[in-house]
């Protein structure tokens, strides 16, 4: 057995691809119009999968944009996407800048929440040892739920 993706259902395509790709920086590898089941699928992929993920060997995150209009509800119910970072508080900073509300800050230099679009929770770990507390992130209460 394999893991292959994680499938989430968007509902704007611009606004999702402007959150994962270039705030959270993922690369699309692949993208699926189809016309008779009236959907899209687009397969993204983190950095250092990227390659990897344009034979199917890496997992990814399929973003199903479906045409005709749907109520996803909140999505607490999905639970989140998990990614590794090399720097905690460079993809906040990153993230932050791009417009993202960090609903949950990396007080403790190792895990933050944020919230896509269409309000799937994200979480970032620092990859390694957490990081020292650091400002202004530390004192950062948590904004929202994730």
């Amino acid at each position: 057995m394999r893991y292959l993706h994680t499938m989430v259902r968007i509902r704007d395509i611009a606004q999702s691809l402007r959150f994962y790709c270039d705030a959270l920086g993922l690369k699309e590898v692949r993208r699926l119009e189809n016309d008779r089941g009236r959907f899209t699928l687009i397969f993204l992929a983190a950095p250092d999968d990227a390659e990897r993920a344009v034979s199917a060997k890496a997992p990814m995150l399929e973003l199903t944009y479906n045409w005709d209009v749907e109520d996803y509800g909140s999505a607490r119910n999905f639970g989140h996407l998990a990614f590794e970072v090399d720097d905690i508080y460079a993809a906040c900073s990153r993230l932050r800048d791009a417009g993202v509300t960090i609903n949950r800050p990396p007080r403790d230099g190792h895990m933050a929440f944020v919230r896509s679009p269409d309000l799937v929770s994200v979480e970032l770990l620092q990859k390694g040892a957490a990081l020292a507390p650091q400002e202004p992130w530390a004192s950062m209460p948590s904004t929202g739920v994730w």
